[in-house]
């Protein structure tokens, strides 16, 4: 026997055994075929560093589609811890919802600690920005003009600056300061029993620019390296995905060609990438140059350095030449906006500007390098200065957070500006390019306000270039990765790994008795859902008609959020008074307000949007019922997939096919999956699009559901199949 074969089957020997303990597990083949998968994935890997061998480690990556109660948890975590501590590395688990994560943290490992018969240490990791900065929130107590305001949001809006809230957020950041001192706060956001502002949190909040490390006078209670020294010791640490992307090659996690990675919610992973490499700027909110510019000059003087010397032209030019840039918007769109109540989002086809835009971003662009440069070499002076005097670490420290708090908003204008001018090489995708124009606020001075994005079309390409080249060992796994064609085409090339020879796939099916457990009911509305008005109104009569027979817990979900409060404005009183809305109360609160009703026998109906369709564990009479108001379909006015599509169109393709229908699919399957969490669960599961019955393409998708029982209401009236063109519309 091969040291892999001997490695693998050493893991198994432990999940058998575990296993074979009963005490709530019970054996399952999908399970176990899962369980060997993985462990001869992550035992057949090479890690760089394990050997003196000059080739470099053979690459191994596994893609597991695991239906709805196969027990993938188990099946990954132990194989891979048991190989982990054999081969004296670790294991990265990165999933995309914090409801996993806190299963993970919070349920399945500590059950592993206390029945495994080897001893692990694991850790949850977040991001910076989770955690509070307390020589930020000493500096924001001792002078609170200091304190950054929040750049605007899409729409341009300032979260806070000024006097605004002024005696509320230092009483705030006070009585913070206060409890971090006692020992009755642990320095985490996830923490508080109410979550703040988000400008008084981002104000306090640690950042990996403005962190002077080793050298801060308050290092040594420092809630991030705190943090840092639970990995340090852990065998096991669950991230998330952004995180996992937004560390790469900047050493805050174990290196990934050195440890064997678990991505679990792969599905998710896709999506990630295109928010994590995505751009934006505002082009009207600037006055954050000017402070740059004079923090910089401060420290130029206090250090003797003539790093700064060219930072007021460039200072000058860059706000200039974004000034330029959001009159150019205003005078190509801005006709009309200043009266309008929404803002408006304009985006540019194949990711063409208009003409005379070139001078602007080349101006943009280069004052933005120059004054990077220049904060890179202050920065550096800084750092040094700290390590030369401890005596004025203080001070130094302050400079360095000063000057880092404002680095981020510096690169996000360099990197949108450049990629605003990238023009695609011949027969490669263009980036996404929109502007938003934001008519002005009652009571400033009429200024319509502009901000620009930019972003990749295709996540596979990111991918295939940025994470897979770093990583050696590692399983993909989720309940919906074919979307129900029993194919991973889709989902290869989303995830940048189509064509990949070392790639092994494997799907397993779930174990319950559909057809025994769960009624999927069509119950067609007499409404075509692209007459958006008509149809919402049909499914609001349809669910007045509906929810009041709900007796236990039910789940109603929404593609839009305008259709969810329009239901939820339409309500009677008593049907109000069971209903549970997503964002009318924390996340945790709701759902336990939601798990209590269910307890007491009371009906609770929760209604939410798609965060709410994916990652949420409802079991039994949690979830007797599920409501599916409409298809999942991607938002049609979303500027990334307009762009995509588009794009496909060009290149002689059909989005629809090859993009759009399976994304809807795999999205479906994971609405329709919160309904069955064990195998004594029983659901009803009812669907009021036409479309799923009435369309070529939505039995395609009626196909790739799991077999329940499907029953035809008994009200649902006929719909006429949708012509050719209707998949456009969806």
């Amino acid at each position: 026997m091969s040291n892999t074969q001997g490695l693998a089957a050493h893991a198994l020997e432990i999940f058998d055994a575990l296993i074979g303990q009963g005490q709530g597990l019970r054996p399952r083949a999908g399970q176990r075929a899962m369980a060997e998968l993985v462990a001869q994935t992550l035992a057949s890997a090479g890690l760089r560093g394990e050997s003196d061998d000059p080739d470099p480690p053979q690459r191994r990556l596994a893609v597991v589609q695991a239906g709805t109660g196969v027990g993938k948890s188990l099946a990954y975590l132990v194989p891979a811890i048991a190989l982990a501590l054999q081969r004296g590395t670790r294991v990265v688990v990165s999933t995309a919802t914090v409801a996993l994560q806190e299963q993970l943290v919070r349920q399945d490992l500590p059950a592993l600690q206390a029945r495994l018969p080897m001893t692990f240490r694991f850790a949850l990791a977040k991001g910076r920005g989770r955690y509070v900065c307390r020589l930020k929130l000493e500096r924001c107590l001792s002078d609170p003009t200091q304190a950054e305001a929040l750049p605007p949001d899409d729409e341009g809006e300032v979260l806070w600056s000024g006097t605004d809230g002024h005696a509320e957020r230092l009483a705030w950041w006070q009585a913070r300061a206060v409890d971090l001192a006692h020992g009755r706060w642990d320095g985490e956001l996830d923490s508080l029993v109410q979550p703040p502002q988000a400008g008084w949190w981002a104000a306090v909040a640690a950042d990996g620019a403005s962190c002077a490390g080793r050298h801060c006078p308050l290092y040594s209670g420092c809630v991030v390296f705190e943090r840092r020294k639970e990995l340090v010791g852990a065998q096991v640490i669950v991230v998330n995905h952004d995180l996992l992307l937004a560390t790469l090659g900047k050493r805050q996690l174990p290196e990934l060609d050195q440890c064997l990675l678990v991505l679990d919610e792969a599905h998710h992973l896709p999506a990630t990438a295109l928010q994590q490499w995505a751009r934006r700027t505002s082009l009207t909110w600037l006055d954050w140059i000017d402070q740059l510019a004079s923090r910089m000059l401060r420290v130029q003087r206090e250090l003797d350095s003539n790093a700064a010397a060219e930072v007021p032209q460039a200072a000058a030019q860059l706000r200039a030449a974004l000034q330029e840039l959001a009159r150019l918007a205003v005078q190509a769109w801005g006709q009309g906006v200043a009266q309008r109540s929404e803002p408006l989002r304009v985006r540019l086809p194949l990711g063409q500007l208009p003409e005379g835009w070139d001078g602007a971003l080349q101006q943009a662009s280069d004052a933005a390098e120059t004054l990077l440069e220049a904060l890179r070499t202050l920065g550096l002076a800084v750092r040094m200065a700290l390590r030369e005097s401890s005596d004025d670490s203080w001070r130094l420290s302050e400079w360095y957070a000063q000057l880092g708090a404002l680095a981020p908003r510096l690169e996000a204008v360099s990197d949108t500006v450049r990629w605003l001018a990238h023009a695609p090489a011949p027969g490669q995708p263009p980036l996404a390019k929109w502007f938003v124009l934001t008519p002005p606020v009652a009571g400033s001075d009429g200024t319509v306000r502009v901000s620009a994005h930019a972003s990749p079309l295709l996540p596979g390409g990111l991918l295939r270039t940025r994470l897979w080249p770093q990583v050696r060992a590692a399983v993909l796994t989720s309940a919906t990765l074919t979307g129900g064609s029993g194919r991973f085409d889709f989902f290869l090339r989303e995830v940048g790994l189509a064509d990949d020879a070392d790639v092994t796939t494997l799907a397993v099916d779930s174990p319950f008795d559909h057809a025994r457990q769960g009624d999927l009911v069509l119950a067609p509305v007499a409404a075509d859902p692209r007459d958006l008005p008509a149809y919402q109104m049909a499914v609001q009569q349809a669910l007045l008609r509906d929810l009041p027979q709900v007796s236990q817990g039910a789940l109603v979900l929404f593609t839009s959020r305008a259709h969810l409060q329009q239901v939820v404005q339409a309500l009677p009183d008593e049907l109000r008074a069971r209903v549970l809305v997503q964002g009318e109360q924390p996340r945790a609160r709701l759902l336990q307000q939601h798990r209590e009703r269910v307890a007491a026998g009371q009906p609770s109906i929760l209604l939410g949007l798609q965060s709410f369709g994916e990652g949420l564990d409802l079991p039994g009479a949690l979830c007797a019922e599920l409501f599916i108001t409409k298809l999942p379909f991607a938002p049609p006015d979303d500027p990334v997939a307009e762009a995509r599509s588009e794009w496909l169109r060009a290149m002689g393709h059909d989005p629809f096919l090859e993009w759009v229908l399976p994304a809807a699919a795999l999205r479906l399957q994971q609405w329709v999956g919160r309904a069955l969490r064990h195998e004594d669960d029983r659901a009803r599961i009812v669907c009021y699009d036409p479309r799923l019955s009435s369309t070529a393409y939505g039995r395609m998708m009626l196909a790739g559901l799991p077999p329940f029982r499907r029953v035809v209401a008994a009200w649902a009236r006929p719909v006429p199949a949708a012509g050719p063109d209707a998949r456009l519309e969806a």
